[in-house]
């Protein structure tokens, strides 16, 4: 028979397991959590919101620098408001270009030189405060969708001229470590402008979508559902404005009050690797919290 005493020292005598690591927690989370939304806000809007924009890394577009009075002015206090009230903030930072006024594919050189102006005064705003995106507007029309190939050579055009006015700007975005992203305004061809940003070879050129846009551009001129916008993006898709809209205007309603399927765009958003930056873009900036809220309570983001 087995020396029992022996046997119960041996067994007394051997170490201790090491604690096995509680790895659950951490993996349910990474299977759980969802996108983190941010916003587009003034610094108006900053000082209102800064508690909601603080709490976890969300990303923000500041749409202070967008006026040629701004631009052409002394913005170096506005830059250094911006600095002092994003202490803290640990999301991505971007700005919306200036745009009013101007196309980026004028066939105009004098007004080609004063575009490239105007964005690179607003790429040095960016360099100032750290900005590493910046907005800019899409050159196409619903007018152009039925007339690009009514005239030989309008498709060449509208790149060459686009190429003309953002070549300076490309150099310095590249410089700086920018991306400018193309947004969808009255884009009819969802896949239009992915190639105009891929003419560039640059990572300084990506995509944008606006979900109000493309849903007007649905209900209004016949385009693709918001969700084939972000299909046809694929992963040049860099940024998303959110607005909720009913296919009529470019409405900007806070997220729920309109009719775009929210389901299938993040759907379709679920399987980019590009990681694009989710940007509430809605009138009423009060409602910024409830638009984030909405969108939990459909599991689709925070």
């Amino acid at each position: 028979m087995p020396d029992k005493k022996r046997v119960h020292t041996a067994s007394a005598e051997r170490p201790e397991a090491a604690p096995v690591p509680d790895f659950l927690p951490l993996l349910e989370h990474s299977m759980t959590s969802l996108p983190i939304v941010g916003a587009a806000m003034t610094l108006t809007d900053v000082e209102t919101h800064r508690g909601w924009l603080l709490e976890k890394p969300r990303d923000l577009e500041l749409q202070s620098f967008v006026d040629a009075e701004i631009l052409n002015g002394d913005w170096a206090p506005l830059a250094e408001r911006a600095r002092k009230l994003l202490d803290g903030h640990q999301g991505r930072l971007g700005i919306h270009g200036p745009f009013w006024g101007f196309i980026i594919a004028s066939q105009d050189p004098d007004i080609r030189a004063v575009v490239s102006k105007r964005l690179l005064q607003a790429l040095d705003v960016c360099a100032n405060i750290g900005a590493t995106q910046m907005v800019i507007h899409s050159p196409y029309t619903s007018w152009s969708y039925n007339n690009l190939d009514n005239n030989k050579g309008e498709r060449e055009k509208i790149i060459e001229h686009t190429h003309l006015t953002l070549k300076d700007a490309v150099k310095r975005a590249e410089d700086i470590g920018l991306t400018m992203v193309i947004e969808n305004i009255e884009d009819k061809d969802p896949h239009i402008r992915v190639g105009l940003a891929d003419s560039f070879n640059s990572p300084a050129v990506a995509v944008s979508i606006d979900t109000g846009h493309a849903h007007y551009a649905h209900g209004y001129t016949g385009a693709p559902p918001v969700d084939y916008y972000v299909h046809a993006a694929g992963n040049r898709l860099q940024h998303i404005h959110l607005q909720d809209a009913d296919g009529y205007a470019d409405r900007h309603w806070s997220l729920g009050e309109g009719n775009i399927h929210w389901r299938a765009v993040f759907a379709a958003l679920a399987k980019l690797d590009s990681n694009p930056r989710l940007i509430i873009e809605i009138k009423d900036k009060s409602k910024i919290p409830a638009s984030a809220a909405y969108l939990a309570s459909l599991g689709l983001a925070e």
